[in-house]
């Protein structure tokens, strides 16, 4: 008899498959002596739509929400028929035993998995193969210790609730502001507080009033130092007259060293990753959107089989994996980074709670590289990258502590008192992974100094408690009050990871919808909402734009998952929250009114038509949904110059994917990899293009092909 393994995708099956031994290799199946190894697509079962239940519901009515389903259907989706259908054929032999899931360890994987089992119908036993790596050593360690697969029930019920849950709120929200407003106006259980959470640091950035302040500093041998008081700790002078009264009594005043403090201070190693945390880090390093380094932490886990589970909440590690420890450093033998490992395989590792600690670690520990050696040639520009990041965190773990000594120096000058601050280190520490790569040496104990003159670290010369200072000159130094920042995607991250909305896995999904239905939008390195976004938060109900919601839900999902939750009652309060909903949408008196209109007319209806931002350039589109009247409008420009007039090429997308042509020359280039790499090859293929396609008569047009055909039959004749 023979297992059926059920993976998620065509990559992993056949990884899978090759440790397995199935070298019989099917359209939809690989087979072995004692597996079958088969896989999803993601998702191949869905839940039904509302035409499902009744065809009236293709037509979208206000009037007939909220749709609250006594009993939610599944569906095989479309596109996967196929394979769906081949997995349930594959369900019905009778030489297969039980099934192994060994889809995604995780809430999303558990989904996949047992919503195909339910309408294949599967009946017999079931495992569950549950890793943390894709390594063979990996896979072949989890199939020696499969796990029943009833333990996971209370994950499978809470990736139930998730699923409908954002299928009542969503659906139903989205249907009625559609309806309603007869705008395409999307919201979410997860992406309506978030985009709130955006719109309220943008009226705080909007409503802010800057001040000018004036900073008192007094300028000493070697060294500053800056003016503060029990009255104003801040050390802001608002009012110039009354700080220039206090330059002007200060001249000419002795300074004493009032007070000298040196202590050793340290700080320890920041916590391996998780996904939030290294999304964060990317973004703030490299400017990667967050969508960008799940994409790319994907391929090191899946395909390159260098780092484990991406989709982790947990920054320690477990104690089963103390052992593996030496193996994972001695894999990372390679240049750069052999000389900041050989120092520590040469003694035991000091392995401590803040490392390991199993009580912090839910499904997955921490994001670590495998066993694996790396082969760094092999890897992008960008793996290589995301890959530094997480080797450098990991072995920064095993480094000494940071430790430096501070000397805090305060000076009487004429009754008033300036502070000054400064550091020596003493042991680089984990920080001398880094180099002078400040910006990637942040750790857990880093935190945003609100007071600025803390700040202020500098180099101080030898000072003696009760010494005189001379040539003490004090002056003010204007500044002025800040706005709050906009949330970069990092901060945003760590604002959605504080308010508990969504989990690790979700999140850069979120920031990407929000984008898509163009309620946000990218400004160089920063977030902020558009009119759409700003308009669709003042028309949901105001109980969805709380994150504290959203929050609890998170909060019960969780516990469900871990046993102590109620899954009937949770859906029950969502439903009610559903029907409050929409009845608010149905009651509102607020207008919208889209932001992005033109003056261009709909040709069909007559209405205006509106600018909509797509995957393949900007779209003219009639505001009355129901007409349905789109174009093409302006296409997007590329940074990319056309190789004969040097003009900017615009981005198009065909059936061979993105290309850049020249309005002007007609000159195309297929934006692939190498062209988009730059170099040598891509200036090689541009002018085969030219060649190829200009010959001095532009692409396409009628007129040239008419003059070369007339040449040719003159030529003939």
């Amino acid at each position: 008899m023979k297992s059926l393994v059920l993976a998620e995708k065509p990559s992993v099956a056949k990884e899978i498959a090759r440790v397995l031994g199935c070298n019989q290799k099917q359209k939809h199946y690989m087979e072995g002596p004692k597996h079958v190894v088969t896989w999803a697509l993601g998702h191949l079962v869905t839940l039904a739509e509302p035409e499902d239940y009744d065809a009236k519901y293709k037509a979208w009515n206000l009037e007939d929400l909220p749709l609250l389903p006594e009993r939610m259907k599944l569906k095989v989706i479309k596109e996967t028929t196929p394979q769906f259908r081949a997995i349930q054929q594959l369900a019905q032999r009778s030489d297969l035993e039980q099934l192994i899931i060994a889809t995604d360890a995780g809430r999303e994987g558990e989904l996949v998995a047992r919503w195909i089992m339910e309408l294949i119908r599967w009946r017999k036993p079931f495992v569950r193969l549950w890793i943390s790596s894709q390594t063979d050593k990996a896979i072949r360690d989890g199939f020696a210790s499969l796990k029943p697969g009833r333990n996971y029930d209370a994950l499978f019920q809470s990736a139930v609730c998730r699923a409908e849950a954002d299928w009542l709120i969503g659906l139903n929200l989205t249907r009625a502001l559609t309806c309603k407003y007869n705008a395409q106006l999307a919201a979410g259980r997860v992406q309506t507080p978030t985009l709130a959470m955006l719109m309220n640091r943008e009226k705080e950035i909007r409503s802010f009033q800057s001040k000018d302040y004036w900073l008192l500093k007094a300028q000493l041998p070697g060294f500053q130092a800056w003016w503060r008081s029990k009255q104003q700790p801040d050390g802001r002078w608002y009012d110039k007259e009354a700080a220039d009264a206090m330059v002007q009594r200060l001249q000419k005043s002795k300074a004493v060293v009032a007070e000298l403090k040196v202590s050793e201070k340290t700080e320890p190693q920041p916590l391996a990753y998780d996904l939030t945390e290294l999304q964060r880090d990317a973004n703030k390093k490299y400017g990667f959107s967050a969508k960008q380094t799940s994409n790319v932490l994907q391929k090191l886990y899946e395909q390159h089989k260098l780092v484990t589970y991406p989709r982790t909440d947990s920054r320690y590690l477990t104690s089963d994996m103390v052992s593996t420890l030496p193996a994972r450093l001695e894999s990372l033998t390679v240049q750069p980074y052999a000389p900041l490992v050989k120092p520590l395989l040469r003694k035991p590792l000091p392995v401590t709670k803040r490392i390991v600690d199993d009580s912090k670690v839910s499904d997955h520990h921490a994001i670590i590289p495998t066993e694996q050696a790396p082969l760094l040639h092999t890897l992008s520009a960008d793996e290589r990258k995301l890959y530094d990041l997480i080797v450098r965190r990991f072995i920064a773990l095993f480094y000494p502590v940071f430790r430096y000594d501070e000397t805090s120096v305060t000076v009487e000058l004429g009754g008033e008192r300036f502070y000054a601050k400064g550091r020596v280190t003493k042991d680089a520490g984990w920080k001398a992974l880094y180099g002078q790569d400040t910006a990637s040496t942040s750790s857990d104990n880093d935190q945003d100094e609100d007071n600025e003159l803390d700040s202020q670290r500098q180099s101080l010369p030898a000072l003696k408690l009760g010494e005189t200072l001379r040539e003490a000159q004090c002056s003010l130094e204007k500044r002025q009050t800040q706005p709050p920042a906009r949330y970069t995607e990092a901060a945003l991250l760590s604002v959605m990871e504080k308010n508990n909305l969504g989990t690790p896995a979700t999140r850069a999904d979120i920031i990407e919808k929000l984008l898509q239905t163009d309620t946000i939008e990218r400004k160089m390195n920063t977030l902020q909402p558009t009119g759409k976004g700003a308009q669709l938060i003042e028309l949901v109900a105001p109980t969805l734009r709380s994150p504290e919601l959203t929050a609890r839900w998170e909060q019960e999902l969780e516990r469900i998952a871990k046993g102590n939750g109620n899954m009937k009652t949770f859906l029950q309060g969502i439903r009610e929250q559903a029907t409050s909903m929409v009845r608010e949408v149905k009651n509102s008196t607020t207008e919208y009114k889209p932001h992005n209109l033109t003056h261009s007319k709909c040709p069909e209806c007559g209405k205006a038509l509106q600018e909509i931002k797509g995957k393949r350039g900007k779209m003219l589109v009639c505001i009355d949904r129901e007409c349905g009247y789109k174009r093409a409008g302006e296409p997007m420009l590329s940074n990319k110059r056309c190789a004969q007039c040097h003009k900017k090429m615009e981005i198009h997308t065909g059936k061979a994917g993105k290309y850049a042509q020249c309005r002007s020359c007609n000159v195309i280039e297929m934006l692939n990899d190498e062209s988009r790499a730059g170099g040598k090859a891509a200036k090689r293929n541009s002018k085969q293009m030219i060649q190829q396609f200009s010959d001095n008569v532009n692409i396409g047009s009628s007129l040239g092909d008419a003059l070369k055909a007339a040449l040719n039959k003159q030529k003939e004749d």
